[in-house]
Formats: structure tokens, sequence, C-alpha cells
């Protein structure tokens, strides 16, 4: 017999180790690596280093029961009751007096004498704003007064009668008050192309239209109010309807036919009435 024929041994007269029922549920022992102790024997490494079973208490996990509601309405939620505050008041904010001024250019004069009381109603009664008219500097002037009690009532305001001034009717600019997500927008013709003489008239008459027929439809069909002031225009409405009147405008601006914006505008009145 060879050397390497003696080298190897028959696989069945290899000893194997035989386990235990509890060291075959734990895996092996030590989980199949590493040497094989019991459970509560201390295993030795070469250097002085001891490894020993550390004594580890029972977790006990315990359901607490919800006795009480969530928001506290029920007894026994919480060990002491609901405090109530009142409403803190201009003064308690620390809101000192201010002061706002707008200026009332001289075409919109004799309209804010016609319909000075009513312009004046949401201001005093529910705003609770002190407002008088300078006639030297010939503007409106608003100031908080005690009794204001909401912060932003000077600057909404403030806003209601610049939108005014701007051209756009009482009873459309009064919406500012109510409404947190209006805004206005203003450009000029020259902003978008370059017109002259003769070309910007016509092109302030496609935007108006007819009797105010294309401007009437343009504000129906994206929701916004338009005020046309020589080669100024106005948008009053939210951030995404002022965008689409004004792309319809700058497109009247640039040439197209009212026909054009006509048929986006059908598209756009639609895809607005879907998303209602």
């Amino acid at each position: 017999m060879s050397a390497d024929a003696a080298m190897v041994e028959d696989p069945a007269s290899v000893p194997v180790p035989e386990w235990s029922e509890e060291e075959a549920e734990d895996g092996g022992g030590g989980g199949g690596y590493g040497p094989i102790r019991g459970k509560d024997e201390a295993t030795s490494l070469g250097g002085g280093v001891v490894f020993r079973p550390a004594q580890v208490d029972d977790v006990v996990v315990e359901t607490l029961e919800d006795k009480g509601n969530v928001d506290g309405d029920a007894e026994g939620s919480a060990p002491y009751p609901k405090p109530q505050f009142a409403a803190l008041g201009a003064k308690e904010q620390g809101v000192v007096k201010q002061m706002r001024r707008v200026s009332c250019p001289p075409h919109r004069l004799t309209p804010l004498k016609a319909i000075w009381t009513v312009l004046l109603e949401p201001l005093v009664d529910h705003l609770k704003l002190q407002v008088r008219f300078n006639t030297r500097r010939r503007a409106v002037e608003l100031k908080n007064s005690e009794h204001t009690v909401d912060v932003g009532s000077l600057q909404k305001g403030a806003d209601y009668l610049r939108a005014f001034m701007l051209g756009f009717e009482q009873a459309d600019a009064v919406a500012l008050l109510r409404l947190d997500d209006l805004f206005i927008e203003s450009f000029e013709v020259k902003d978008v192309k370059r017109l002259n003489g003769d070309h910007l008239s016509r092109c302030i008459g496609r935007i108006a239209g007819k009797d105010g027929k294309t401007k009437h439809a343009v504000e129906n069909a994206t929701r916004t109010r338009i005020a046309l002031c020589d080669d100024k225009i106005h948008i009053l409405g939210s951030f995404a309807n002022i965008r689409l009147a004004r792309d319809s405008i700058c497109n009247l601006i640039l040439g197209s036919t009212p026909g054009k914006v006509y048929t986006k505008l059908r598209t756009v009145s639609k895809r607005l009435q879907e998303r209602v």
C-alpha cells in the first residue's frame, strides 16, 4: 500500500459525536460554530480570558388599557382639566398703531365719491379700521384701532382699496377681504411686445373686443377679473387662474385672432369644470 492510500481513511471509521435532545434543539450546542459547552458552564480561552454566562432577568411585557379618549374629553384621560384661554386682543399681541395710505388717481376720484359709503362698510364694520380721505394728498388713509382684532386687517384693507383704485369694481375687490388666495398681477403691453401708435391702439382693441366681448370671455373662462387702463393690464384672481388669463392676453398682444383664443379658452374652461 502506498503512502497516499494510507493517508485516506475510511469515512465509516470516523467517529461522529452524539448530541442530546437539548443540544439538538439549541442547534448543536453552539449554533454549529465555536466550542461546545454546557448551558451554565464557563468557557476558558488562552491568555487568561474566561467567558461566564450572565444572569438576565426575565422581561415582562405589560399591556396598558387606554381608559380615556384620545382627545382628552373623557374623564380619567388627564390628571388635570384642560385649560381654556381667551383670544388675545391687539394690545396683548403687541401690535402698535400703524397707518396705510392708498393714493387715488384722478380718473378714480369721481367713482370713489359715488360709492364712498359702500366702500367703507366692510372696512369699518368687519375689519374695525379707521378710514378717512385726505383731500390735500388725494389719498385714502387707513389706521388700526383698539377694536381691531386681526393683525392682518390693515394690510387686507389696503389691498382692497388698491384694487378699487386700479379699476376693479367694488363687488370684485371685496373678494380680497373674504378669500386669502387672491392676488393682483399687473403688466404693460410693452412688456410683451413693443408697439407704438396705431399698432398699440389696435392691440388694446383686440384685448377688449367689441363691447368688451373678448375681455368678458377671458374673465368667464378663467374665473378672473381684468381691468384695462390704457396700456396697463391688471388681473385679479388665484395664482393658477391668473396664469391662464395672462397667457390668453399675451396671445392677443402677439397678434393671435380672437377665434384661436376662444378655442383655447373652451378647452381651459372644460378642464376647470372637471377639477371642480
